[in-house]
């Protein structure tokens, strides 16, 4: 992935870093003994479903903001404004909390016990390696401006 010289420096896309955890977590699992929640499949599918809706729902409206907004998703691109409406009332990060979500969603629905008890590994390697570095951006290129958002918005909820 290009990474643009005025952007968060992000070198990898964190969707893969949710994909890639929930992929070795379902993997490994053939190979443990504790390869399931124990809970009737029809159940997994449908609590599953609740929180992957959820994420797929704040996750595409958060995209489909920065899109009308005319700035970029990716962050290994120029962020060209701060958004603040939408679902960034709420959270400073609906793109990564959807994600979680959706990620949390497949391993329930999927039966994937190891998958899901990766997921707080996950957040923090996306904590550390990618909003920490969002952060640091925005606040050297919006200034005061940013910092007042930080400071009345929360990072997750």
């Amino acid at each position: 992935m290009a990474v643009e010289p005025d952007s968060a420096g992000v070198r990898f896309p964190p969707p893969l870093v949710y994909l890639g955890a929930l992929l070795l977590g379902l993997a490994a699992e053939r190979f443990v003994t504790l390869r399931s929640f124990g809970i009737d499949w029809r159940l997994l599918v449908a609590t599953g479903a609740l929180p992957f809706v959820a994420g797929a729902a704040m996750m595409l409206a958060a995209a489909g903001l920065f899109r009308r907004l005319g700035t970029n998703v990716p962050p290994s691109q120029p962020t060209t404004l701060i958004a603040t409406t939408g679902p960034y009332r709420w959270t400073r990060n609906p793109m990564y909390l959807g994600m979680a979500l959706i990620y949390a969603g497949l391993a329930i629905g999927f039966d994937g016990p190891i998958a899901f008890a990766l997921l707080p590994f996950v957040l923090i390697a996306i904590q550390t390696q990618v909003i920490a570095r969002e952060e640091r951006y925005l606040e050297a290129k919006f200034g005061d401006d940013y910092r007042r958002y930080k400071a009345e918005v929360r990072r997750w909820l």
